[in-house]
This record gives structure tokens, sequence and C-alpha cells, in this order.
């Protein structure tokens, strides 16, 4: 077995491609980032699937520029049918799902295609890690109160389930024998109940549940929901465009930079400081509504994410919450750690990788 190496990272979003290479040493069991770019990808007017080629180009351009030898690809994993949380093999049914949009038309489908690429050029494995659409719920979670409206497990799996290791690592707990809440902190908002390395119940953090976010609506009343589709009668695109990306924040002040918020609380704007502190509100309910999951028997409340670099909210959440447990806070996404981690995990035979199967 190779001790040593390096691990391709591919996380696409919706203007740019993260890529890191990292180096692994089973033996001192890490992982150490040792090249990184972000490319920008200007004028996108093609859809997902035709911007595969450039993208593709993109990355092998970066591989051959760092000129080192590469034995893994982690890539983002894009929105697929519900499976438990866990590291998969790409293989011809998930690349088929990713490459025909079946449940997304988001840019972390193109992960997987163009790992499967630079895989096949060089003769070495592709996985993903912790998808969006990682379901681990129990059955009372997926109950809505509506015959055929089921809640959906969406949040952020992968930082959630890394930054939760990294925190348990530290405090030399057991990430398999504990319970938290976690609480994701970014463009969207992700409050999870944790037990046992399991994500037994989040809110779905793109569309109709939870705290809003810098832009994201969050839950609603029902009623001025009904007002919006019925009197103002906008296109469903139109909808989901307010809902998840003109809503929270951005809605509310015009921007969705939570830094140009607090300046603003600093300088006196009294509407930027009631809207700051109603989002930590409701950030705080959900995260009481979660303890409430795990019956308040937990080991700590973890807040990550971007948005966790904000010692203003992250204050104002521990005042409400503190008296359920202690708060730990690990910010930033840490997707590109959290994947190479994987990588190491799957090296290491510490985690068996799952095969993407029919949903």
């Amino acid at each position: 077995m190779l001790n040593q190496g390096h691990i391709l990272i591919i996380n696409p979003g919706s203007t740019s491609t993260k890529l890191a290479i990292y180096s692994f040493d089973l033996s001192l069991e890490q992982v150490l980032v040792v090249d990184d770019s972000t490319v920008v990808h200007s004028g996108l007017e093609e859809g997902i699937a035709e911007q595969l080629d450039s993208r593709y180009e993109d990355v092998d351009r970066f591989l051959r520029a760092a000129n080192l030898d590469v034995h893994m690809i982690m890539a983002r994993g894009a929105p697929l049918h519900p499976l438990r949380g866990g590291s998969y093999e790409v293989n011809d049914l998930m690349l088929e799902d990713l490459r025909t949009n079946k449940y997304s038309h988001h840019a972390s489908n193109l992960g997987a295609l163009i790992g499967e690429r630079i895989g096949k050029k060089l003769n070495i494995p592709v996985y993903i890690t912790d998808p969006i659409t990682s379901d681990e719920f129990e059955p009372l979670a997926r109950i809505s109160g509506v015959p055929g409206i089921q809640r959906k497990s969406r949040g952020h799996a992968l930082n959630i389930k890394a930054s939760l290791r990294k925190l348990c690592s530290r405090l030399d707990k057991k990430y398999t024998e504990s319970s938290w809440v976690v609480c994701h902190m970014g463009g969207g908002i992700s409050v999870a109940a944790v037990r046992n390395g399991h994500i037994i119940d989040v809110n779905d953090a793109l569309l109709g549940m939870g705290p809003f976010s810098s832009e994201r609506a969050g839950s609603l009343p029902t009623s001025g929901i009904l007002d919006l589709v019925f009197e103002a009668n906008p296109a469903r695109a139109a909808i989901e465009e307010l809902l998840s990306k003109n809503s929270g924040l951005k809605g509310y002040l015009g921007t969705a930079d939570l830094q140009q918020v607090e300046q603003r609380i600093n300088d006196g704007d009294s509407e930027a400081d009631l809207i700051f502190q109603a989002m930590a509100y409701q950030i705080s309910k959900e995260i009481a509504a979660m303890a409430s999951v795990l019956n308040f028997e937990i080991d700590g409340i973890l807040l990550t994410g971007g948005m966790a670099n904000s010692q203003m909210l992250c204050d104002s959440i521990s005042e409400r919450v503190s008296a359920i447990t202690e708060i730990f806070v690990e910010a930033g996404e840490n997707e590109m750690e959290a994947l190479a981690t994987a990588g190491l995990r799957i090296l290491a035979g510490n985690e068996s990788v799952k095969q993407y199967t029919k949903g």
C-alpha cells in the first residue's frame, strides 16, 4: 500500500472551480495542501453540461503546472438521490445521473464528471464524500404534517461532518460515540442534530425550512407564500430565485455581506441591527429545536461555516443558547480540507467506500 502521495481536490462552483493538491502521509495520518488555485470563469452563458470541456481543460492545465504525481481524486459531491453519508466511488450510474442533470442543474455536477476524465487519463480512482443530499434521517424526521409532502435532508453535510470530526479530535472525543448540534452558517444555514456521526435531522437549507441567511428565506408563514403565488402570480423560477438568492440579509438590507451589515450596525443603523438580531434569533431557535431532537443530551453546540468568523454573530447566538451546553466554534467552509481528509480515511482503510446504486 502506498504510504505517501498526492490527492487532487476538485470543487466546482457556479462561477469558479476551486482546485487543490494535498500531500498525504499515512504514517503521520495527515494531509497538507501543497498547491491550490481558484479558476474564475467569466461570461458563462452556456448550461452546466456545456461547461464540462472548458472546465476540464482548466483542471488539466492546473495539474500540468503543478507537475506532481497524483494518486487519488476527491470531487465535490453534487445533489443525487437521497443516500447515506460517507464516501462513494464515482461509477457509471452516478456519471449518468450527473450528466443528465437528473437531480439538479448545479455546477457541482461537474466535479465527478471532470474527476472521471482525469482519473481515466491517470488511471487513478475517483470518489465523492458526504454530498448535499446525504440522508440519515430517522422516520420521525420525515413527517411534514401534510400527506404527500415529505421533509428532505438537504444541508451542508460535508462541512458539518468535517468540522465536527476536527473538533472531536481536538477534544479527544469519539466522533462516532457523541451527540451534537452543528450549525453551518454560510449563504445557506444548516442546523443539524448529529448522533454518533449521523445527521439524524437538519433543516432544508435550500428552500423552506430553518432560519433565514444572508440570501435565503428560511421558514415562512404559509399564508404569505399563498399570497405570493396566487396574487403576484410569478413564474416558479422567479419564486425560487427570490427565496434562495434574494431574501434574508440581502432582501432586507440590500447586501449579503455580513461585514457590511456589521459596519452599518456599528455606525448606528437600527434597521441593520434589527435584521441581524432577527437572524441570530432564528438560528438560536433552530439550535434549541435540534437539541430537543437529541433530548438535550448533547456534548456541545458547534458553530461553523463562513459566518462563524463573525464574533458578533457567534456572541449573539451564544447568549441565547449557552444555557443548553458548551459552545464551540470552527469557522470557515473547510470543503477542500474535508475532501482531502476523507481521501486520507479511504487510503488508510478507516472508511469503507460505498457504491452508488439506483434510488
